[in-house]
């Protein structure tokens, strides 16, 4: 291709029978900076081709003449190189997904969003780009990491007398280095020769494919890369993490991975898991019998007007509502532990987010209202995507926020709950005029037993539990949480979910 060291820019030729897909989608693509050309028919295209180069074509495939099937056969033929993307209809998805079977590089259905459209272009773009670094690297071996293995440096014995397994490759997966604790984790000999793609000397196709794609250039732009962890055979279990290496010119020419043996740590979470689980089971049924006690006691009492009756009437009181702040503890730590050992969905459903809410609101009412509070939840402006998940897991984390926004709201304060979608994904918040959350705080919250201490919150119950099981399960739902607060002023919780696929 004649752009190949223009990388600036990019070359697209759109095939479409319709004039206003061609125009649109020429519109939306030159703003991306590529030099856009269009087509009506598909034997137009193939003539272009002959006189002009293209790194991408987006090629609908009913037309007139010859079909975008036949126009795929001859460019995949011609002109291996070039990269292309099918627009289809709903009805011919199928013959979309053949498409992909015989070369082309994705697919985008009609009608199709802008935005839809700049990111399938971005990720063409995005994969001629890493064509070409491996290219020019190709070109420029000596600067790989190939050649580790003969350099005896000061560096070099430092790796290779770190208690953590070391292993680094070139951009093409091949391994240039392993120390002897990376040798030793996964029971491979001294003599262990260099050179071979990684899958020769770990079996686990996970971790291969981490390797692979750090060492690809994948995550060279990216400050947050997944770590990976593994169980071996015997039992053992480790922790792996990755880095790209970059030349002085900011390509990416390997990577460098390091291996932790985490087995002591599993144990230890496991046994702290099933002591939380254990206690937390022996201490709810006399507790839970106390509380019903202490509630039949104060139920039975005669009212009198003596001070040391009011006293009793008081402490007994008191009494009640400290057991049931630890019957509440017990709840959540029960919780958590079963979110710990992944049952924390069991039941999956399809789920209307918007009734949920409503729902919870309308159940919060009663303690709203007896604070004078202001509680309200307002509908989306069109209808939320139905969301499969446990319906238990979902009450728990809206439940939570909104149960929060009452008791940390002074009497007369307001609490709005809102949802909207923006296509790609759900957006909850509950926002509130409360007490508010003072910045310096704003990174505890989430944490274990974590509750902010002062003036306004000091008589609030609560086993500061609530928001780290908000946190856990949205994440196991593939979301997160943010907050925004200010003190005096009141907070905004937002819990963000992924619209999910048919497929998921």
């Amino acid at each position: 291709m004649k752009d190949n060291n223009n990388k600036g820019a990019t070359r697209v030729l759109v095939v479409d029978d319709e004039q206003d897909i061609r125009e649109g989608s020429q519109r939306i693509i030159k703003r991306m900076g590529c030099d856009v050309s269009t087509a009506s028919r598909g034997d137009t295209a193939l003539e272009i081709l002959e006189k002009e180069h293209f790194g991408i074509m987006l090629l609908d495939l009913k037309m007139p003449g010859i079909d975008g099937m036949e126009v795929l056969r001859q460019v995949k033929e011609k002109y291996p190189e070039i990269l292309v993307i099918i627009i289809t209809g709903f009805a011919t998805v199928e013959t979309a997904i053949e498409a992909m079977k015989q070369g082309a590089y994705d697919f985008i259905p009609k009608p199709f969003e802008p935005d839809h459209l700049r990111i399938v272009v971005g990720r063409a773009r995005e994969r001629m780009r890493l064509r070409w670094e491996a290219e020019a690297m190709a070109k420029d071996r000596e600067r790989t990491l190939t050649y580790l293995h003969t350099e005896k440096s000061r560096i070099r014995t430092i790796v290779e007398s770190l208690p953590y397994g070391v292993m680094v490759t070139d951009s093409q997966g091949r391994v240039g280095l392993m120390n002897p604790a990376f040798l030793h984790h996964f029971g491979l000999p001294e003599d262990a020769g260099l050179g071979d793609f990684i899958g020769k000397y770990v079996r686990d196709e996970g971790f291969c494919k981490l390797v692979q794609d750090i060492s690809a250039g994948k995550y060279a732009e990216s400050d947050s890369i997944p770590g990976y962890e593994m169980e071996l055979p015997d039992g053992k279990f480790l922790m792996a993490r990755g880095k790209p290496v970059t030349g002085e010119d900011g390509s990416c020419l390997g990577a460098a991975v390091n291996i932790a043996d985490i087995t002591g740590l599993k144990e230890l979470d496991r046994v702290k898991s099933e002591f939380v689980a254990k206690v937390s089971h022996e201490l709810r049924s006399p507790l839970s019998t106390i509380h019903e006690q202490l509630a039949m006691v104060i139920k039975d009492m005669v009212e009198d007007s003596s001070r040391e009756d009011r006293e009793d009437h008081y402490i007994l009181s008191r009494a009640k509502e400290k057991t049931q702040g630890m019957i509440s503890l017990i709840g959540d730590l029960l919780d958590l532990s079963r979110i710990e050992a992944g049952v924390a969905f069991q039941q999956a459903k399809s789920i209307s987010i918007e009734d949920m809410l409503k729902n919870i609101a309308d159940f919060m009412q009663a303690r709203a209202k007896g604070k004078k509070q202001d509680l309200e939840f307002e509908p989306p402006s069109s209808p939320l995507p139905l969301f499969t998940a446990d319906p238990v897991a979902l009450e728990s984390i809206f439940g939570n926020l909104v149960s929060n926004a009452v008791n940390y709201t002074p009497e007369g304060g307001s609490i709005r709950v809102k949802a909207e979608c923006d296509g790609e994904n759900i957006y909850v918040r509950v926002e509130d005029s409360g007490f508010g959350i003072a910045e310096k705080n704003l990174e505890k919250i989430f944490e274990r037993f974590y509750r902010e201490k002062n003036d306004n919150t000091r008589f609030i119950t609560g086993t500061g539990l609530g928001l780290p099981i908000v946190k856990n399960l949205t994440e196991e739902l593939g979301g997160s949480v943010a907050v925004k607060s200010q003190t005096g002023k009141g907070s905004c919780f937002t819990v963000r979910l992924p619209v999910q696929k048919p497929q998921e």
